[in-house]
């Protein structure tokens, strides 16, 4: 008797996986591979979500509020420039000071109260160029963007009072010192506020060395141990931008290269110890 079962046909278990629903099967979300698969995927910025047309809005915007703060701040600044026109002059009050055309005076007051008031303004307008690019940066460069802005504009504002409160003062009495009894200073109001517009702001700019040493050291452009061992042409070259951003006296010249080189010094110092920790995170 032949067993019924010889004739059913044998399935065959041997075939591919896709035949036996193997293909349908797929790991949990919370498996840790997907889990480090999607931990590996880059992080994308939050602007990159957005059309041009929404960057330009932002960008006019920024505009906008950046201009109406200091036309804003250079109207108040206007009704105060009597005083603060008494506060440039001050250095230079036992001598007088003269304007020599019917027109001078007012443009002087309306410059100075122009400069005062975006001097007021500067670390607003900043804030607000910050907040239109932040939403494009990705998280570690924020880090490094929040600090580079805060430490530019407070260096700023050093190096611009140090220019006002120190530097002028020394300035003007040593270039005053070379009257004689039959030569006496007549100092146009006008010649006076572009000397020392001109020396303040040189001194703010100066006053971002280091910043641009730790940045260029980061970056890797430059090395801190080369900034070390060409301390001899650095001294030249301090002294060589000090006699080119300043009036043609010693005075002015040796009292920007002083703290310049100071600054130097210690950026140097600051980015090879930043240099130092990068390489022994990685």
């Amino acid at each position: 008797m032949t067993d019924s079962r010889d004739d059913e046909p044998q399935q065959d278990h041997t075939g591919p996986r896709d035949q036996m629903g193997f293909d349908e099967l797929e790991p949990a979300e919370d498996h840790p591979l997907v889990a480090g698969q999607e931990s590996e995927e880059e992080e994308v910025p939050a602007e990159q979500g957005q059309g041009f047309l929404d960057h330009l809005e932002d960008l006019r915007s920024t505009l906008i509020q950046a201009s109406l703060a200091g036309f804003a701040a250079t109207i108040i600044c206007w009704f105060v420039s009597s005083r603060l026109l008494d506060i440039l002059v001050r250095p230079i009050k036992d001598q007088g000071v003269y304007f020599t055309a019917p027109n001078e005076a007012f443009m002087v007051r309306f410059k100075l109260s122009a400069v005062m008031g975006l001097f007021i303004v500067a670390p607003f307008i900043f804030y607000r160029l910050y907040m239109f690019i932040i939403p494009g940066l990705y998280q570690k460069e924020k880090r490094v963007v929040t600090p580079l802005l805060i430490s530019t504009t407070v260096l700023f504002y050093t190096g611009v009072s140090f220019g006002f409160l120190v530097v002028i003062p020394q300035v003007i009495a040593f270039l005053m010192s070379f009257g004689t009894a039959y030569l006496s200073p007549l100092i146009g109001i006008g010649a006076y506020f572009e000397l020392v517009s001109r020396l303040v702001l040189a001194f703010g700019l100066v006053f971002q060395l280091p910043l641009v040493i730790l940045f260029l050291s980061v970056i890797g452009l430059v090395k801190p141990k080369t900034l070390l061992k060409t301390w001899r042409y650095a001294i030249v070259i301090i002294f060589a931008a000090s006699a080119l951003l300043t009036p043609p006296d010693v005075i002015s010249q040796v009292m920007m290269a002083g703290p310049v080189l100071v600054l130097y010094w210690g950026s140097v110092l600051v980015a090879l110890v930043v240099t130092r920790k990068q390489r022994k995170d990685h």
